[in-house]
């Protein structure tokens, strides 16, 4: 697999009205923005995430796209996206990467460092 200068950043962002801390359910949303710092144009064609909660419970996803989109993102443009993850505890984690071809059709990974999904005052 090839390089690609894909810059990703996450804003990871709790959602206290479709969470219930009372029933153990914990409901996070995150935004995803890929800039493709690189001199080709890419399309994301895949997605896989490690989804880990506060109690080493791990949940796999892997998927077509993003959010029912296989983004072309052009030379110098971004792309960004909202989605989210119900957790069965205050903490969690997330990673992963995404799997985009070239205009040659080369594949490239583009991974996604770990992140925090944190309910307030729950992590100091």
């Amino acid at each position: 697999m090839n390089k690609a200068d894909i810059r990703i950043s996450v804003a990871p962002r709790f959602i206290p009205e479709q969470s219930n801390p009372d029933a153990g359910k914990y409901f996070f949303s995150y935004t995803i923005t890929l800039v493709n710092a690189d001199a080709q144009n890419y399309q994301l064609i895949s997605r896989e995430w490690l989804i880990t909660d506060g109690d080493g419970n791990e949940q796999k996803v892997i998927g077509e796209g993003v959010v029912g989109k296989q983004p072309l993102i052009g030379s110098g443009e971004s792309f960004s996206y909202t989605s989210g993850v119900l957790l069965d505890s205050p903490v969690g984690t997330m990673q992963g990467s995404y799997t985009l071809i070239n205009d040659d059709k080369e594949s490239v990974k583009a991974l996604i460092e770990p992140f925090l999904l944190a309910y307030p005052g729950a992590v100091n």
